[in-house]
């Protein structure tokens, strides 16, 4: 019996900011695959790298950000690919930013929007990615994230 493999090799962002009492969410729209589509940052993780060193580089090299603080978002987005007969699990974590941070694309991307939860909900091509988003809100927008999922920086509490 053929067995479809699960494949773990990119990560998936959510970059979020609070101004004013107001929570929102970065969306890139995409120039390759998924041209045009709406998306969280994403990325491959590069060799000898970490889940969550991968999230911190792709944030920087698609954003020009640097977040103020990296969470797990305990949940991971999955999808069936095709092409690979495989599916992808991609542990998704939260980047907390800096309401003033000035946002520098690179060539993967043509646009940037801020947006709530449930415009970026309704702009994301994916059930998968609605589903993150409003995990995401719920967990980090609505209440206060569990100290333990904090990634970076290292938590100085014993």
């Amino acid at each position: 019996m053929p067995d479809i493999p699960v494949r773990c090799f990119a990560v998936s962002v959510i970059v979020i900011r609070e101004g004013a009492g107001i929570w929102q969410v970065l969306l890139l729209r995409r120039t390759g695959s998924l041209r045009g589509e709406w998306c969280q940052v994403a990325g491959a993780i590069e060799s000898g790298e970490t889940a969550w060193q991968a999230a911190l580089r792709e944030i920087r090299e698609e954003t020009g950000l640097t977040p103020l603080t990296l969470h797990s978002a305990d949940i991971c987005e999955q999808f069936y690919e095709p092409a690979r007969d495989s599916i992808s699990l991609l542990p998704v974590f939260v980047a907390i930013v800096a309401p003033d941070g000035p946002v520098v694309l690179n060539h993967e991307h043509s646009e940037f929007r801020w947006l709530g939860f449930e415009d970026a909900a309704a702009l994301v091509p994916f059930s998968g990615q609605r589903r993150v988003l409003r995990h995401v809100e719920r967990e980090f927008a609505l209440a206060r994230p569990s100290d333990h999922l904090r990634i970076w920086p290292p938590s100085s509490a014993p």
